[in-house]
């Protein structure tokens, strides 16, 4: 570190209160948020020793009376602790050092982002469930995905029980298994924060991304594991029919994305209410042309019908996760205008 221009403003408080002595560093702790407290503590953790220079650059920016020649900051998890201790107390420090370890050691499956699927799937390759779910909890959607629809279907209905039930992984058992992952694929690695834990939504965010053969045996997997979580699931899940749940201007947004040959196709065999939704909210040439692809069908496999469908329900979703559109679940409360 030469400079003063890449730090952040995280990094140039922990440089401040690695220059005071723990009491009054405390007191100036104790006056931030937890999420303030837990950042700065991180980047002590992580500054650890800071060049003269540039901590003599960033004292002279917050007060030019506190120059008293070079100053060499030392940082550190144990100062880190005794910071946050010192401010919170020990039960609330314990927990922000635990929260702090798991998101830092969680950053350490960052490298997995930048290799092909089948080579995750050969890195886990034999994996007990909870280990592979641990992975993929920590992988964005699309990745977790990818590799979720790669995995066999007598595994996949597991991996997905164990994302669901778990909670935040022990820092440890995080570190040592990004460390097998990092050796066996020859990766290096990051070692920036990150937040990640398991639960029903991050397997909603995974499910929402996989094909509907991944998708259908995943659910018919968890049927047998645990049929009350696949029933919370299927309730939060986004379904071809839960078009009708949209406001016209939303469904007219959803359908100008679908090709009218793959509409035709979804529309086959489904409710009237959903007919009636689509067909109400395409006009003029649009609904002639969809008319005359749903006119000109002849008998589909079910797994036609299927992959149409979920090709219109990734629109869906894809619009409702960049807010450009909103679904009315049944357990919101109806808005009155």
């Amino acid at each position: 570190m030469k400079t003063t221009v890449t730090l952040t403003g995280a990094q140039r408080a922990a440089v401040v209160l690695m220059q005071m002595n723990p009491a009054n560093a405390a007191l100036v702790m104790a006056k931030l948020t937890d999420s303030e407290a837990e950042e700065i503590a991180a980047e002590i953790v992580r500054l650890r020793k800071v060049d003269p220079d540039v901590t003599e650059q960033i004292m002279k920016d917050f007060h030019s009376s506190a120059l008293s020649g070079p100053r060499s900051a030392r940082g550190g998890r144990e100062l880190a602790e005794g910071l946050l201790e010192a401010s919170f107390g020990s039960e609330k420090a314990a927990g922000l050092i635990n929260r702090l370890s798991v998101n830092m050691a969680g950053k350490s499956f960052e490298f997995l982002e930048d290799i092909e699927p089948v080579q995750i799937l050969a890195l886990i390759d034999g994996e007990l469930p909870q280990t592979i779910a641990l992975v993929l909890a920590h992988l964005s959607p699309k990745k977790a995905s990818a590799v979720m629809s790669g995995l066999p279907g007598s595994l996949r209905a597991d991996v997905a029980l164990s994302i669901a039930t778990m909670g935040s992984g022990a820092p440890e058992a995080i570190g040592i298994v990004a460390e097998t992952l990092k050796l066996r694929g020859g990766a290096a690695v990051s070692q920036q924060a990150s937040k990640v834990t398991g639960g029903i939504q991050p397997l909603l965010e995974i499910i929402n991304r996989t094909d509907a053969g991944t998708e259908r045996s995943v659910l018919d997997g968890l049927d047998l594991l645990n049929p009350d979580l696949a029933t919370e699931i299927r309730a939060q899940m986004v379904t071809f029919e839960d078009i009708v749940k949209l406001d016209r201007k939303d469904v007219q947004q959803v359908l100008r994305g679908i090709d009218s040959s793959l509409l035709a196709i979804a529309m086959k065999g489904a409710p009237e209410v959903v007919l009636e939704t689509i067909t109400t909210n395409v006009s003029g040439r649009n609904l002639e042309i969809l008319e005359s692809e749903i006119a000109a069908l002849g008998p589909l496999r079910a797994s036609q019908i299927e992959e149409a469908r979920a090709a219109v329900v990734r629109s869906i979703r894809e619009l409702e996760a960049d807010g450009s559109i909103t679904i009315q679940r049944g357990d919101e409360e109806d808005i009155v205008y």
